[in-house]
């Protein structure tokens, strides 16, 4: 029986969602994550970078995100950090770290 997405996928939908919502599509770069445990919980560390257009509607949704309710069935996001920020003259990329963790099953 499939369990569907994987949070890593469930989380750039979520993103890319959000930003388009927010007037600023924004494209995957790269995107890593690892699995970790501890007594009481399980989830993943993801590491992401986004791309996009320069604008004020990105720069509003990037001072956003840290605060920001992503939805991702069955993982919640622990934590958000905009770890860098670098900018081009046509193109803005953004580094995050997002940590889920798996709801009880």
């Amino acid at each position: 029986m499939s369990r569907g997405p994987d949070a890593e996928t469930l989380l750039r939908r979520a993103l890319e969602a959000q930003a388009e919502a927010a007037g600023c599509p924004v494209s995957l770069v790269e995107s890593d994550w690892n699995r970790w445990a501890s007594a009481t919980f399980t989830g993943a560390r993801h590491l992401l970078k986004l791309a996009a257009p320069p604008s004020p509607a990105l720069d509003a949704w990037i001072a956003r995100l840290p605060e920001a309710e992503l939805r991702l069935r069955g993982h919640l996001v622990a934590d958000l950090a905009v770890e860098h920020v670098r900018r081009a003259a046509d193109r803005v990329t953004v580094s995050l770290e997002v940590l889920t963790v798996e709801e009880g099953r």
